[in-house]
């Protein structure tokens, strides 16, 4: 070992267990450390409810996981990452039993829609469909590092994306299809009438016809294990029950790149109020359960889906989400779940399943939503509450306490909303660059944003390998 480092990457979530395999297989000498017992951050798998059942207690579905550059330029299947795909990435159930789907089929999604929007559908992600390779590049790029790959055709889903997702459904005449892409642009923790939601939207439908959105094999832990197992193959070291208060407490480096919040890398570096105007957003009220059966949805759609959007309306999802983000507390929230054990029977004992289900609440909050998602959950599935063996409650502070970068139970890492939408953590040439000159920072706060794709850790290990090649 080196009297001094080249790189010390602290936080092993999917971004920083990137950061620090992209240093290690270009020859530097990197140490990761992790507060936890086991790397993970957001992509772990734990049994939160009773032995057996094997939940992810945060991220579960990979819909850029699955299509990430940064991923697919490393051989994780070598290293035990499977991904398993549901024979419906998506289903959307409205109360009158019927339901909008995402699959990998356009057409199949297109007439879910009904004949008034399949059109209008095919010709909104016709002119993307095949170039998801240049086009994930592209928007999960920064833009400080040179040129897009298809200037055109990122212009293009620029002029779409920028739009809120509401003008985006505004080429829709149907319920469903309004419906589908509200919850699709949901994603963001938004009021889906802000400031480039439509490219959330499009985002996922695309991924969802080019790739997928599939789940690792025995839970998300199985891609976090994966680029751990990579990371030691290129000499990396790994040291997990090592939190870090205080910069010093590290061992001697070039450069040190967080995978944690802005809040918490100004506290342990010393930055004072680098980042006192950078903004978190509403939270999450997450309920992981396990179940005695597969979920009796009313729409057949449903049950054959990994992903399933609950919001009769776009109007209702908008509310739901502004709601959250003004601070009042959920009546009607707007509800995401997976149930990941369809595609993957090793998640749960025979015969029985696991399945999550958060809504959006405000940031901090401290009340119990678990009655008002049941209900809603009736709705659609009636008989659900038969099936609960066990469930596995976190409200904010218990999001906040499982994972740190978390703020406020805030699972995006900051909120998606004005200028934040784009320029974050701050106006910046380098964004990853800080204050100090060997401190960078490569968490969901960063370009291009939260979701496990480990695109901001894989810019940040650039940006730090150019600096320590000029230095």
């Amino acid at each position: 070992m080196p009297s001094m480092l080249d790189a010390v990457v602290v936080g092993a979530g999917p971004n920083g267990l990137t950061a620090a395999a992209e240093l290690a297989r270009r020859g530097f000498a990197v140490e990761l450390h992790e507060a936890h017992d086991r790397v993970g951050g957001g992509a772990r798998t734990e049994e939160l409810t009773l032995p057996g059942f094997r939940h992810d207690p945060c991220s579960a579905v990979h819909p850029l996981g699955v299509g990430s550059p940064a991923f697919r330029g490393m051989p994780l299947a070598r290293h035990g990452l499977e991904w398993l795909h549901p024979e419906v990435s998506l289903a959307h159930p409205f109360p009158d039993g019927t339901a909008a789907v995402l699959a990998r089929s356009v057409g199949e999604s297109a007439m879910s829609l009904g004949p008034g929007d399949a059109g209008a559908y095919r010709r909104l992600v016709a002119p993307f469909l095949g170039h998801w390779d240049t086009l994930a590049a592209d928007f999960l790029r920064t833009p400080w590092d040179g040129l897009p790959r298809d200037p055109y055709r990122l212009a293009r889903f620029g002029m779409l994306g920028l739009q809120p997702a509401t003008w985006l459904s505004r080429r829709f005449c149907g319920e469903k299809a309004r419906g589908l892409i509200a919850g699709l642009a949901a994603h963001a923790i938004a009021p889906t009438s802000g400031f480039a939601t439509g490219a959330i939207a499009l985002v996922f439908a695309l991924a969802a016809h080019e790739n997928g959105w599939p789940a690792p094999r025995g839970g998300s832990q199985a891609l976090s294990e994966a680029l751990a197992s990579y990371l030691r193959e290129q000499g990396g070291t790994i040291r997990t029950g090592s939190e870090v208060k205080r910069l010093d407490e590290l061992p001697p480096a070039r450069a040190y790149i967080f995978d944690t919040s802005p809040t918490a890398l100004a506290r342990i570096a010393g930055l004072g109020a680098a980042y006192h105007r950078y903004r978190y957003g509403a939270s999450a009220f997450k309920i992981d359960y396990a179940l005695s059966g597969p979920v009796p949805w009313t729409a057949p759609q449903a049950r054959r889906a990994g992903t399933v959007h609950i919001g009769p309306t776009a109007g209702a999802i908008d509310t739901a989400l502004s709601a959250a983000v003004e601070g009042r507390d959920p009546s009607a929230p707007f509800l995401i779940t997976a149930q990941p054990s369809l595609a993957d029977p090793s998640r749960a004992p025979e015969g029985r399943h696991v399945f999550w289900v958060y809504g959006h609440v405000p940031a901090g909050w401290e009340g119990d939503a678990t009655q008002v998602i049941e209900r809603r959950l009736e709705l659609f599935a009636p008989g659900f509450r038969d099936l609960v063996l066990a469930r596995a409650v976190a409200g904010p502070p218990g999001i906040a306490a499982r994972n740190a970068n978390y703020v406020g139970g805030d699972i995006a890492c900051g909120a998606f909303s004005g200028l934040q939408t784009l320029i974050r953590p701050k106006l910046a040439r380098v964004p990853y660059a800080t204050a100090h000159p060997a401190v960078f920072l490569c968490s969901s706060a960063t370009p291009p944003g939260p979701g496990v794709h480990g695109m901001s850790g894989h810019h940040a290990a650039k940006a730090v390998w150019r600096r320590l090649r000029a230095s």
